[in-house]
């Protein structure tokens, strides 16, 4: 890239820092300090804003740079990322959107724990929202890298490693000052400028195609150099039996993912009642499934305008597809159209890791504090002294997220998330919905239904070809596959739900159908609910 392009993009960079710099700022000037204000925002943001709050935590740099890389390297095997993302958003609004905001107050561990013993509920739940947030926070920082080492010319390392290492100080300045309510600020100017410059690349591909999006499909698939197959099923996921149950597996992550997903569940506490949590869904799901369209055309732009081997030359996995296109719609790397969108593009695209950072960053933090620090003390945790807590272990959070980014530099982010949503489907669902709807659900089967996912989700991705035996694996020169599957949901989602009902079956515990009746009329219609 030219000096130009580095230096308008890092000065938008630099700009949508200082701002959201402010808003912490701000905010942490009028905070009172108590556990509510921290993780929830004190519970004064409306509909609206949390529906814009939600749609900028979860349109993250895997759904902007990931899924658009991907569509553009492998046609319509790249699809099932956006369609299951989106599909996703059924399960919660119909299954968990209400009933969590109505049984819970800051965790998911505060659902089930609200008729189980809590201890053990706690530390289990607690142990896998931070497992899930690090994992998620792994492919938004992939992303940052990524993204900088374009600007750059791609040929400085050092430089990608010190934008993992700046993105991981950033988050940590943002949750430790700021708490919820900064960055549900943060999330909400993002999802606005995200919006504007997907609106502003679809329209200009468009354009580019007189408005025939039947032109675009066929110069892309003329381009990929894989003919008319580029748009059926089968490029990525279509070879043999293993790409096939892979594929399917990868559904199955995608679409049960979302509901058990910490930093989106803890957004439905941040409104006053369940009736505000479901408008704030349907808010959610009207901007994310314009997005995920938009990501489609965006996909196919860059392969119809850009070409795959372009965007395979500049990132092996598909991650600067969307700033290169930019760059072509602008009218190339020598022109100031060139520059100017490209540079907002990058900028817009930071902008969405930065927030997205952020909101999971709290998530874990506040998993750390409100469920593991407070279930091992032998008294009860002081709100003031849990808050502290929490501050401390968004540091912890993001120095493992920062040395886990550096480690999986090369792959792909939309990739790396489909890996979340997997151990978060696996671990975090089960339990979840055991504990809303299954009346003779103990403690026992609670604790085996979080382990009982979460383990093999684990075991399965490090015996799996994107830890080793491969070249594009995390160590290729290490062989410790035996398990053919890229992504473990096919078996650790099904042995979730198996652990939770065999843990319960076999407890000796006797359920406590007064705490169970209590919790179902607390969840369906809101009375005492916090």
């Amino acid at each position: 890239m030219t000096g130009n392009h580095q230096t308008l993009a890092l000065l938008l960079f630099g700009v949508f820092v200082a701002i959201t710099l402010g808003i912490t700022t701000w905010v942490s000037r009028h905070r009172h300090g108590s556990a509510e204000e921290f993780y929830a925002g004190g519970r004064l943001f409306s509909p609206m804003e949390n529906g814009f709050a939600i749609a900028g935590d979860y349109m993250s740099a895997a759904s902007f740079l990931g899924i658009s890389g991907l569509i553009a390297l492998f046609g319509y095997d790249g699809l099932l990322y956006s369609v299951g993302f989106l599909v996703a958003w059924l399960v919660v609004l119909f299954l968990v959107a209400e009933l969590v905001r109505n049984c819970g107050r800051f965790t998911l561990a505060d659902v089930v724990a609200a008729r189980m013993s809590e201890r053990p509920v706690r530390i289990a739940a607690g142990t896998s929202s931070v497992t899930v947030s690090v994992l998620y926070l792994v492919a938004q920082m992939v992303g940052a890298g990524s993204l900088v080492a374009l600007l750059l010319g791609g040929t400085s390392e050092a430089a990608q490693t010190w934008t993992v290492i700046g993105v991981g100080a950033l988050m940590v300045v943002y949750v430790s000052f700021g708490g919820m309510r900064a960055t549900t600020w943060i999330q909400i100017v993002k999802a606005v400028l995200l919006m504007g410059g997907a609106i502003a690349l679809t329209v200009l591909v468009l354009v580019r195609f007189h408005g025939d999006f039947d032109q675009l499909l066929r110069t892309a698939a003329e381009r990929s150099g894989h003919g008319k197959s580029f748009l059926a099923p089968g490029l990525k996921y279509g070879g043999d039996w293993t790409a096939r149950l892979d594929f399917i597996s990868l559904g199955l992550a995608l679409v049960l993912g979302t509901a058990g997903l910490p930093h989106i569940l803890s957004r439905f506490y941040t409104v006053p009642t369940a009736r505000a949590a479901r408008r704030s869904v349907v808010w959610s799901i009207g901007l994310i499934g314009g997005f995920y369209l938009m990501t489609i055309v965006l996909g196919f732009g860059a392969a119809a305008i850009v070409g795959p081997d372009a965007v395979r030359g500049s990132n092996a996995a598909g991650n600067t597809a969307v700033p290169l296109l930019a760059l072509d719609l602008g009218g190339g790397a020598s022109s100031t159209g060139g520059t100017v969108l490209f540079a907002v593009v990058a900028a817009i695209a930071f902008a969405t890791i930065l927030a997205v950072v952020a909101g999971i960053t709290l998530a874990s933090s506040a998993s750390v504090a409100h469920d593991l620090y407070a279930s091992l003390r032998r008294r009860r945790a002081k709100p003031r002294s849990e808050v502290a807590v929490a501050r401390a272990a968004a540091v912890g959070v993001g120095v493992v997220a920062i040395a886990l980014g550096l480690l999986a530099r090369d792959l792909n982010v939309a990739f790396l998330v489909g890996l979340a949503f997997a151990v978060a489907a696996s671990a975090n669902l089960p339990v979840l919905l055991y504990s809303l709807f299954w009346r003779n659900f103990t403690t026992r089967g609670a604790v085996w239904s979080v382990y009982g996912g979460l383990v093999p989700a684990l075991v399965l991705v490090v015996l799996s070809p994107v830890v080793s035996g491969s070249p594009g694996s995390l160590f290729p020169g290490v062989d410790l596959q035996y398990f053919p599957l890229d992504n473990p949901g096919l078996v650790s989602i099904p042995a979730g739900f198996v652990a939770g009902w065999l843990g319960t079956v076999t407890s000796t515990e006797a359920p406590d159908e007064a705490r169970h009746a209590e919790t179902e009329v607390r969840a369906l219609t809101g009375a005492g609910a916090v």
